[in-house]
């Protein structure tokens, strides 16, 4: 008899009617003096600390200061690398009742400007500079643009903003069910769509996951390189420590070395990254003679996980590896290897549904459930779903049927076991070393160039990062623009993980019957002769 490619969702009651700063209240009460934030800069004596008493004090003191500006319900954007002061104020917005718009400090301009107006951010708190960027002068050009925009407070200036509120402020009552961040992933449509995530999602989602799946430990160091405009960086690895009275030791941006001596220097127990980041990690001149003793397991996720690459860090370090697959809009995590999964499994699949967690596969042209073995969308529903994305019903309704379901645009199968792996996505979207990539926001800015007619962005399978971005390129009958040009162009517009490194220029593009390019053509076609 043929079985559905379906797994209910399990232990609904262990999840738990929780805030943000619920979870760290309780932390805070149960373990005051622990450890529970360390700023890993590569000088030990430079390295600041926070206790949970520490870190919920100067949470709440935040919390207050910012309801001298703003009431709850309205959002405030962080747009800032990894500073502990992000984690503040990721504590004082929940605290405090506000949605945290979460900005990858990367954008430029035209993007900026895009998040905080599609937001509506009343606040945003920023550096102003990083690595280069002028992000303090980027805002003053995209202010005009934004009426929503009252406050803009700079992180260098934390110190003075906290002690600006009332001590006499109270806090409000926060739901589970209120919302917590938004987190902007590219969709369908190509533009860049604010999921919505409430505070049971995330928290829960933390400790279901993480927490959970790898039996994280009260005291345990947990060196975190992911950013924490992400969920990987803000809601995993910042809450999970949290849920289970441990230590996140943040990095202030992904440097292998500085990976490498956190983890030997703060004990670190988990040895992890997206596949890129893991592959610089084992490459590292360091890495032979770091002291990884301390680790007890490596984690990956957020792009394709070679098995090969699984089973060398198992290999290398003699620890197990989980992976988890998970999406923004499911707070994040959806199915995950565990330790106690065989190798094969940690190594080729992407294990199955977390606790509360429900997921199907069904045919994307009927919606009909799969049998097991069959490739079909995967889809799943639960606790962990967003409420949908901001201000724009007809996307989230493209995205949550009536009945509750996520469709993540992710092509699945589905064994008999309840273990997943993934064969490709129904959308476009390109994953660079952990970091989604949508081509239609790259081809905009190509056709605005004068020299392109056409040009069609795809993924290019690359062994380090995942997928490189490749442009095809149709000039204009005389235009003469070369590589070099082009990339200029688009650097001045995008993010740099957004610029294409595969360009090819063609003649023409092979075609649908109804004129649409045939992206997977052009794909074959260069993976045929390189």
């Amino acid at each position: 008899m043929t079985k559905a490619a379906f797994t209910p969702a399990t232990e609904l009651h262990a999840v738990r009617e929780l805030t943000v700063g619920d979870l760290l209240r309780e932390a805070a009460h149960q373990a005051p003096d622990a450890p529970a934030l360390v700023e890993g800069l590569p000088d030990p004596a430079a390295r600041r600390r926070w206790t949970y008493g520490e870190l919920l004090g100067e949470a709440e003191d935040a919390a207050r200061a910012l309801l001298g500006r703003f009431e709850p319900g309205e959002r405030v954007a962080a747009w800032a690398n990894n500073i502990p002061e992000w984690v503040l104020l990721e504590m004082a917005t929940a605290l405090a009742g506000l949605t945290l718009v979460t900005v990858n400090p990367a954008l430029r301009e035209a993007e900026l400007r895009h998040v905080l107006g599609q937001s509506g951010a009343s606040g945003v708190f920023l550096v102003g500079e990083y690595r280069g960027t002028p992000m303090a002068a980027i805002l003053d050009h995209v202010r005009p643009d934004l009426p929503h925009l009252r406050e803009t407070i700079r992180f260098e200036d934390w110190r003075a903003f906290r002690a600006s509120g009332l001590p006499t402020q109270a806090l409000p009552t926060v739901e589970p069910g209120d919302p917590a961040q938004i987190q902007y992933t590219s969709g369908t449509t190509g533009t860049p769509k604010g999921a919505v995530l409430h505070h049971r999602g995330i928290t829960n989602n933390a400790r279901l996951s993480y927490a959970r799946t790898l039996e994280m430990r009260p005291g345990e160091n947990f060196v975190n390189p992911m950013p924490l405009f992400h969920t990987a960086g803000c809601v995993l690895a910042t809450l999970a420590p949290i849920a289970t009275l441990g230590t996140q030791v943040l990095m202030p941006w992904f440097d292998p070395a500085l990976q490498l001596a956190l983890l030997e220097q703060e004990r670190g127990v988990v040895f992890g990254g997206v596949p890129t980041m893991l592959l610089a990690l084992l490459g590292h001149p360091d890495f032979p003679k770091t002291d990884l003793s301390s680790v007890r397991y490596a984690l990956s996720g957020g792009a394709t996980v070679p098995p090969a690459l699984v089973r060398r860090i198992e290999t290398t370090l003699g620890v197990p590896m989980s992976i988890i697959y998970a999406q923004t809009e499911a707070s994040p995590g959806i199915t995950m290897t565990t330790p106690a999964d065989s190798a094969d499994d940690r190594a080729e699949t992407l294990g199955r549904a977390l606790p509360a967690c429900a997921v199907k596969i069904v045919d994307p042209l009927t919606g009909e459930t799969a049998a097991t073995g069959e490739t079909g969308e995967l889809c799943t529903r639960g606790y962990h779903v967003m409420t949908g994305y901001h201000a724009m019903p007809e996307e989230t309704a493209a995205a949550i049927d009536p009945e509750g379901w996520l469709h993540t645009g992710d092509l699945a199968r589905m064994d008999d076991r309840g273990y997943l792996t993934i064969e490709g996505r129904v959308k476009e979207m390109i994953i660079r070393g952990g970091e989604n990539i949508y081509p239609r926001e790259i081809e905009h800015v190509l056709l605005d160039h004068p020299a392109v007619a056409d040009v069609a962005v795809v993924g290019i399978p690359d062994p380090e990062w995942g997928e490189q971005v490749g442009a095809f390129v149709l000039l204009r009958p005389g235009a003469d623009a070369g590589e070099e040009e082009l990339f200029a162009h688009v650097r001045k517009h995008l993010a740099p993980h957004k610029t294409p490194k595969v360009w090819q220029f063609v003649t023409e593009f092979p075609l649908t019957g109804s004129g649409k390019i045939r992206k997977h053509v052009l794909r074959e076609q260069y993976m045929a002769t390189h």
